[in-house]
């Protein structure tokens, strides 16, 4: 039993890494065989690993077509960044009202090494993994872990996209458009205990790449049916 589990968290992490990345194509169907023999894994694990990456949202069941790739659509995307909008909002009004000094001392050192690493000519996944930790941080420091799970969900989800929508930022605006000036706003209020503040700050943070989301799909497509 521990073996299955085992063969079910391994092939459950590398297929999640694959589908958040669209290493499957969108609404690609999944060749159960040969995803078996690439992970050295039988049906069953792999069964029950697919069946709970559908319930995440990372893959789709058609019945009598078996699984898919999440599809790539601006609509989707809207909602996921809308959702995490919400989640996040909501942590970090919660961070602002249950924060101990020192895990907010322990993130203001986080901030303030990382700080130089947010640079034009910094690669776009590092940027995302930053920033990700960054959020992943203050949510922790709500006290919440449902809101937690639920961000990691969402962040997962529309990572891809964030990658691609940091690398036109950099490419388009320059080196002032990456910037830990949002995050250190953010975490101000919460230091200060500003629930409406740190929610307020969170929000918009988030909010304001909302109208980039239907070009960034278009490119997205663009990279992955390039020749």
């Amino acid at each position: 039993m521990q073996q299955d589990t085992g063969a079910v968290d391994t092939a459950y992490r590398t297929l999640k890494e694959m589908a958040a990345s669209f290493a499957f194509k969108p609404d690609e169907r999944l060749n159960e065989s040969a995803i078996s023999v690439q992970l050295a894994i039988s049906r069953t694990p792999l069964r029950e690993a697919l069946n709970r990456l559908t319930a995440e949202g990372f893959l789709t069941f058609r019945r009598g077509q078996g699984f898919h790739c999440r599809s790539l659509n601006p609509a989707e995307m809207m909602d996921l960044y809308e959702a995490r909008a919400a989640i996040e909002g909501e942590t970090a009004r919660l961070a602002a009202r249950r924060a101990e000094p020192g895990e907010i001392t322990a993130l203001e050192t986080y901030l303030e090494q990382s700080k130089s690493r947010y640079t034009s000519g910094v690669s776009p996944i590092e940027l995302v993994r930053l920033d990700e930790e960054f959020h992943r941080r203050i949510a922790l420091m709500s006290g919440n872990a449902e809101l937690v799970r639920l961000l990691d969900n969402a962040a997962a989800r529309i990572q891809y996209i964030r990658v691609i929508d940091l690398q036109l930022l950099s490419e388009r605006d320059g080196a002032p458009a990456i910037t830990t000036e949002p995050h250190a706003r953010i975490l101000k209020a919460v230091a200060d205990g500003d629930e409406k503040g740190a929610a307020r700050e969170m929000r918009s943070h988030i909010s304001r790449r909302l109208e980039e989301v239907t070009a960034n799909v278009r490119l997205a497509f663009s990279r992955l049916y390039a020749p």
